[in-house]
């Protein structure tokens, strides 16, 4: 039944109490993610309303160390889980305003001041944003180490390469986890793109038109640690959903990647195969069937890559036939990429656990080489000693039979050149990561610099 009442709200706008749920949604919820983060954005606009050069001015420089003072007395409330968004408040903005008005009287309400809540939360959510790109590339080098460890300490034992998941040539199974290593790894530059897009800072862009007000918006973008201000303000509104759908695309390769390994680790893990044997501590049993031990969480990947991928369609969908300026269904965005990062992180974690926790079966292994996988390389052999390549591949198809007696070892040593099963550079992974983790740290710690000394 439609509610005839109305609910004043901090905008002193009468809402009707079902509109108003209806409209924030699940804001006061995931706000919460951003409390720390508006914060720090309003730190860094009162900080430069303090520096306007206008008369009188809007904040004083102490006006601006008192708002700052107090903005670290919520952020110390988020971060013990305190912090709390009412209903009437809407959202996280709303939320702290009302706090410092509380506390610091008028001064509260001039913070809002040449602010929207559309630049608002677009740069609560590029520093959000920020702050998880950092955990994802830390915890994609987790997963990548992992592999790689995994892969150097059974290098050389031979594992039956495979196409179409038929027999196909002599491998390894150093040459199967760094492939999955190399792979996760890739997908570190889709993230760069993501992160690249990320950092342009639309404070100060307001609802999307400027302010008659002389703004330094290049001042709030670097005190915040972005690269620079996006330049255009209709583009800064309209960018809101974007960078969120970047992020999530970037998120659904990366779990369709992930699937793909835990794909194979099911099918290798399986009696038929036995190749691998998956940590009893990471699998489950079953209520009926007293032996069984199931690779759950494996499939569980394989689900929530799914449930990424269409996270990545649904932001692409609310996007696609949007009209420029701010639209209040861009907010539907919050939720789809806070989800994907969610899963995404969790998925990295937990794949880095079974990993770690894998071991082979060396005979299975190698009782998966019938005569058949060694053709390709018997062919090669007679082409290097002379004979055309069609005749040779011929005649190996012709006689099977003759390959009984190869010998997986010395296939697996056969081949040297870079990345087969005689190459692999374990160095040079090794100091990839290294590299690697110094760059995350470094870019890490220049951001955290930029958000102490905001709040001192």
């Amino acid at each position: 039944m439609k509610s005839d009442k109305t609910k004043k709200t901090i905008t002193d706008n009468t809402v009707d109490p079902d509109v108003l749920r209806y409209t924030v949604g699940e804001d006061p919820v995931l706000d919460l993610e951003l409390a720390v983060w508006d914060c720090m954005g309003t730190a860094a606009h009162v900080t430069m309303l303090s520096e306007m050069k206008v008369k009188p001015p809007v904040v004083t420089k102490a006006e601006a160390k008192a708002v700052k003072a107090e903005l670290a007395n919520i952020v110390k409330l988020a971060r013990e889980g305190k912090f709390v968004i009412r209903e009437d408040d809407q959202d996280v903005h709303m939320a702290v305003e009302r706090m410092l008005t509380e506390k610091l009287g008028d001064l509260g309400k001039k913070i809002h001041t040449g602010r929207s809540r559309n630049d608002q939360v677009a740069v609560d959510v590029r520093l959000h944003i920020k702050d998880q790109l950092f955990g994802i590339g830390s915890e994609i080098l987790d997963l990548f180490d992992a592999l790689v460890a995994f892969g150097k300490k059974h290098d050389r034992v031979p594992m039956v390469g495979r196409t179409h998941l038929q027999p196909a040539m002599p491998s390894s199974v150093g040459v199967w986890a760094t492939g999955h290593a190399e792979m996760i790894h890739a997908q570190t530059y889709v993230f760069d793109a993501a992160e690249r897009m990320n950092d342009f800072s639309p404070l100060g862009s307001a609802a999307g038109y400027g302010v008659p007000l002389p703004l330094d918006r290049a001042r709030t973008a670097k005190l915040l640690g972005f690269l620079l201000p996006i330049h255009n303000v209709f583009g800064a509104s309209m960018a809101r959903g974007e960078d969120e759908a970047a992020l999530i695309s970037a998120c659904a390769q990366l779990m369709c990647v992930l699937s793909r390994l835990a794909e194979d680790m099911i099918l290798f893990s399986m009696p038929e195969f036995g190749y691998f044997r998956l940590p009893r501590e990471y699998c489950t049993g079953s209520s009926i069937m007293p032996q069984k031990f199931n690779p759950d969480v494996l499939e569980l990947v394989r689900g929530k890559a799914a449930q990424v991928v269409g996270l990545s369609t649904a932001a692409l969908s609310l996007l696609h036939a949007m009209p420029g300026g701010y639209n209040r269904d861009l907010q539907d965005c919050k939720l789809l990429y806070m989800k994907a990062v969610e899963t995404t992180r969790t998925t990295l974690r937990i794949m880095t656990k079974v990993v770690k926790g894998m071991e082979i079966d060396e005979a299975k292994l190698r009782a998966g080489f019938t005569p058949g996988v060694f053709a390709t390389d018997v062919a090669l052999r007679m082409v290097a000693q002379g004979k055309p390549w069609r005749e040779a591949y011929h005649e190996v198809r012709d006689h099977l039979e003759r390959l009984k007696d190869e010998d997986p070892d010395a296939a697996v040593a056969a081949k040297t050149h870079e990345g087969t099963t005689g190459g692999l550079d374990y160095k040079g992974y090794e100091d990839l990561s290294k590299s690697e983790r110094w760059i995350l740290a470094d870019k890490r710690r220049a951001f955290l610099k930029c958000l102490r000394n905001l709040l001192g």
